[in-house]
């Protein structure tokens, strides 16, 4: 495997990498990695699957913002329809 050497990296970038890597439980290097895999990622046509912090805050700005092209009881009985029974339990 290829390594490489970071030169010129502020004091506060490299102190958000290590609480970046403390808080997802990796090593610098692994935290590095990482980011970089991430980044390129994103550049491509793959679609990045979002960790569940970035989901929600995603998801909050999207809130009250969705208007449906029908009223609230018919869009109500659309998702109703739509959903399955669900598993049979003995209460």
């Amino acid at each position: 495997m290829a390594s490489i050497t970071l030169k010129n990296l502020s004091d506060d970038l490299v102190q958000a990498l290590r609480d970046a890597a403390e808080h997802d439980r990796r090593s610098l290097t692994q935290q590095i990695i990482h980011l970089l895999e991430t980044a390129l990622r994103g550049r491509s046509k793959d679609v990045e699957r979002l960790d569940v912090e970035t989901q929600v805050a995603e998801w909050r700005k999207l809130a009250g913002k969705w208007e449906s092209d029908v009223d609230r009881a018919t869009e109500a009985e659309r998702i109703l329809e739509t959903r399955t029974p669900g598993r049979k339990v003995d209460l």
